[in-house]
């Protein structure tokens, strides 16, 4: 089962992985024809009503293995205005191939034709909600038809996210559904068919641009507050910046006054906020408590920290007082295993963190990947296992990350991830934003790397943080 939005980022991930959505939709339309045939005798009149989307150039693609009929398109739209390149092309080789082609442009001018099947491909799974002219006249008219309907991928109208299907939707005999079957599908009174189109396995396990772009913010929102510094201070400002990189509206640093000024000279778009003292320690804790809560901040509790023993009792009596999302790294894992909060939590551990917390040893953690998904599914938070390959789950799915480079083995970069995490779980739900957040720090790395190979900084990479989000400019 899988959702449409899912199912988007699925595709875009299949594309990165070499294969790409034009392919995909030449298997689509085979599936679609397929499955025609089993609905229509030869030479039986054949009706295809067709949106400018992907869904419509699924059903172009359709056409072409379906010479055994009588064939109709109506195109919902001026051809123009097709809305991407595959569904184009697909439209033009109709045209090339001299099939049979009409487009609508008023829905007062459409008079589906007299038919044994109707093949719906207005609307696939991007679009909800009541449907709108001339989508909505053809809907009514393809279900007052006594032909067989056979939907592409979903009806026109159903909402593949939630389950719900428009009152003025197509009503479908048929559905024949690309990959996995979509969420609700199962409640429709219609047969479902699932077709395998060739999307690889990696696709769905393998992190790639479809998750980042599913993460992503759409607008600046939300504060970060990071509390961390004593010892160390570069960490919590690389995780501050990382934060304000990845879309975070502003970025606090609660440190101790002794090392405050030295962590705000490190950028001056930092809001630091200093408590009495050298380290973190349990009086600091209702103070920082109430600030989170109030403000409703994701929190990065870790970076720089240290290991004192007041500390690593400020770092458990803050998490078991916090009631909403932070990320914990670095020192303050420690405490994370038998801890009972209500926050919900991102744990970002390398290799030996994760051991010490009780979860697997190993080198090679893709090698270990059920055991760190039963040891996050015992521990009750989202795991990000930080190695050559990065390992994320939440106990019931696991994903991992191929981006990055040796050159990231430099210190920092793990606290940058911490940041970008923060700044992205703030728009998306924790696995999909601890998911997002090691791609995008990973290819980071990877650009800075492509610059000046080994020696890299972690503070270089800040700067490929928002296109490795967003992308370039002109995309």
């Amino acid at each position: 089962m899988i959702t449409g939005e899912r199912m988007a980022a699925v595709d875009e991930n299949a594309a990165a992985l070499g294969v790409p959505r034009r392919q995909l939709m030449e298997s689509s339309g085979n599936a679609v024809g397929r499955a025609v045939e089993t609905v229509a005798d030869p030479g039986d009149r054949v009706v295809v009503v067709a949106g400018r989307g992907n869904n419509g150039g699924d059903a172009f693609v359709a056409i072409r293995f379906l010479e055994a009929y009588d064939v109709t398109t109506l195109l919902l739209g001026r051809a123009d205005a097709i809305g991407t390149d595959i569904a184009r092309a697909n439209w033009e080789a109709l045209e090339h191939g001299e099939y049979d082609r009409r487009t609508v442009t008023d829905s007062r001018n459409i008079e589906l034709p007299e038919c044994d099947v109707i093949v719906d491909a207005m609307l696939g799974t991007g679009i909800s909600g009541e449907l709108r002219e001339p989508a909505a006249t053809a809907a009514r008219q393809i279900n007052e038809s006594s032909a067989t309907v056979v939907s592409v991928d979903v009806p026109s109208g159903f909402d593949a996210d939630g389950g719900d299907h428009a009152v003025n939707g197509v009503d479908a005999d048929h559905v024949v559904t690309f990959h996995d079957e979509k969420t609700g599908l199962a409640d429709l009174e219609a047969s479902v068919t699932v077709a395998d189109i060739g999307i690889p396995s990696a696709a769905e396990h393998v992190v790639g641009p479809g998750d980042v772009r599913l993460a992503r913010p759409a607008e600046r929102t939300g504060r970060a507050f990071v509390i961390g510094g004593g010892p160390y201070t570069g960490a919590p400002a690389l995780a501050a910046q990382a934060a304000l990189r990845a879309g975070a509206k502003l970025s606090f640093v609660a440190a101790p006054d002794a090392v405050a000024g030295e962590i705000q000279s490190y950028a001056p778009d930092l809001i630091v906020q200093p408590y009495d003292g050298d380290v973190l320690t349990p009086d600091q804790v209702d103070d920082l408590v109430e600030t989170a809560e109030r403000y409703d901040d994701v929190v990065v509790l870790g970076p720089g920290l240290g290991t004192a023993e007041e500390t690593l009792e400020a770092a458990e009596r803050f998490l078991e007082s916090y009631t909403g999302q932070a990320v914990v790294d670095a020192d303050a894992l420690e405490v994370v295993s038998d801890l009972e909060t209500e926050a919900t939590l991102v744990c970002t551990p390398n290799r030996r963190e994760l051991a010490r917390m009780g979860g697997p040893e190993a080198d090679e953690l893709r090698a270990v990947e059920d055991e760190i998904e039963a040891f996050a599914s015992d521990l009750g938070h989202v795991v990000l296992a930080k190695g050559a390959t990065d390992v994320i789950s939440d106990g019931e799915r696991t994903r991992i990350s191929r981006t990055g480079t040796s050159a990231m083995a430099v210190g920092g970069t793990g606290d940058l991830l911490a940041g970008i995490t923060a700044g992205l779980l703030e728009h998306s739900e924790p696995f999909e934003a601890a998911a997002a957040a090691s791609y995008v720090n990973g290819l980071a790395g990877e650009r800075v790397t492509d610059r000046q190979y080994e020696g890299l900084y972690a503070s270089e990479m800040l700067e490929e943080i928002p296109e490795a989000i967003w992308g370039e400019p002109d995309e």
